[in-house]
């Protein structure tokens, strides 16, 4: 089993080893590799690839299906838009972020007639539905909307979120189906890897269904990309890159599922770096023979993949703090500090905001008293550097994640095309909890 393991890359997380070596032990499962940007998750690690033969796997793809990122250059300058707050403002309005959001402005897209929805069955009714509302929504999590810059001040957008809840849902349904259930059950989740045998029916429907998933999220990006563009006066794209990090695909016969890893072809991919850390757009290092002939990308034992993000080193709960019941207010405006309550009855006269007068509402969020990080620190050490942040909070903060060089200098199959430093990052609120995060 460990002759499989053909590369191990960047500091090791022993927990992430062992798990994508128990991963290995299936027979169908031929080769793999860990990235550097590699921790534990659910089944496979994060940063983990593995190639099948004659199967693919619905845990190692994971739950967000499709999850990945698109970026465009335009022919705007950064130094051009002036106070970068209104327009993020506009940003954080108008695009769908947040738990169980719909789209306010439903989108009609051609995936939506599909033979693929009406193979799932009478299940696969409502999920249509479901997932037409939330096309072009963002969700939350590590889910964002960037504004950067590269080298020459020029202007890029970014976003990054995948397949939603339509995502979300499939992978449900087909670990089920792996567990001898069927299309519209649910079962326990277990760390056993589920795996599909391609030829079967379970696992040729998994395939379309995942395509199908693929078609989407690419869908919701190309969307939402168009949106920003719109709210920010229409700049020119003159360049853009799209691509999965969630997903298996057919590869030299084989399936080659990553969780958390970027195909790494002569094309370029966008790799995502913290809020306060750069992203780069990358592409693979030429495999060259000695007439100069490209054979492709030269071989590490990376499985042709590169990492997808900077990799998290701390978890949300040790970063933002525990759960726990609060009384808080709902203004994105406010800065009342939410405070637990020991009874049913909010700690202030009438239920209001002792500062901005709103109904005060009480749910689960996160008890700043228990975080290692300090948010309102990170946040003006953040602005002080010329990085604007909206939404988002202290278990998306910077120093919860590894140096993306650190982690890109541990690939010496990558080449760097351009260096995007963040001006602007919109995501969700930090208590914005999002069945659909990953």
């Amino acid at each position: 089993m460990t002759d499989k393991l053909t590369g191990v890359f960047g500091d090791v997380d022993q927990k992430a080893l062992d798990q994508i070596k128990v991963v290995l032990e299936d027979d169908r499962a031929i080769e793999g590799a860990l990235m550097a940007d590699h921790h534990l998750g659910y089944s496979m690690p994060i940063g983990g690839v593995v190639a099948y033969e004659g199967a693919i796997s619905p845990s190692g793809v994971g739950f967000d299906i499709a999850c990945g990122n698109k970026a465009v250059r335009t022919n705007a300058k950064v130094a051009d838009l002036g106070d970068l707050k209104p327009w993020l403002r506009q940003i954080q309005k108008n695009v769908a972020f947040g738990i169980g959001r719909k789209n306010a402005t439903p989108v009609d897209h051609e995936l939506f007639d599909s033979p693929v929805w009406g193979e799932l069955g009478e299940p696969g009714k409502e999920l249509k539905e479901k997932a037409q509302a939330q096309l072009g929504t963002v969700g939350s999590g590590n889910h964002y909307v960037d504004l950067l810059r590269d080298e020459d001040d020029t202007l890029w957008i970014a976003c990054h979120f995948g397949s939603r809840g339509l995502g979300h849902t499939l992978a449900t349904w087909f670990l089920a189906v792996s567990q001898g259930g069927s299309l519209g059950d649910r079962v326990p989740e277990r760390e056993e890897p589920s795996v599909l045998d391609i030829g079967t029916a379970g696992g040729d429907l998994y395939v379309e269904a995942m395509k199908l998933a693929g078609e989407y999220a690419y869908a919701g990006r190309d969307y939402v990309i168009d949106q920003v563009r719109s709210l920010l006066g229409q700049p020119e794209v003159d360049f853009e890159v799209h691509c999965h990090h969630n997903f298996a695909w057919h590869e030299d016969g084989r399936w080659v599922v990553r969780k958390g890893a970027t195909p790494l072809t002569l094309e370029p991919a966008f790799i995502g770096g913290s809020m306060g850390d750069f992203s780069v757009v990358v592409r693979g290092v030429p495999d060259k023979g000695w007439d100069g002939y490209v054979y492709g990308v030269q071989d590490i034992g990376a499985l042709e993949s590169a990492p997808h993000g900077a990799g998290r080193v701390m978890s949300r709960t040790a970063a933002a703090g525990k759960l726990r019941k609060m009384w808080y207010c709902n203004s994105r405006s406010c800065n009342f500090k939410p405070e637990r309550s020991l009874g049913n009855k909010p700690p202030y006269e009438g239920g209001k905001c002792p500062q901005c007068g709103l109904p005060l509402r009480k749910g689960r969020m996160r008890d700043a008293s228990t975080a290692a990080v300090d948010w309102d620190w990170t946040r003006a050490e953040l602005d002080a550097r010329g990085i604007v942040v909206l939404g988002s909070g202290a278990d998306e903060a910077p120093e919860v994640y590894k140096d993306l060089r650190t982690v890109l200098a541990a690939h010496s199959n990558i080449d760097i095309l351009h260096l995007l430093s963040p001006v602007g990052v919109v995501m969700a609120g930090s208590n914005d909890f999002d069945p659909y995060a990953d």
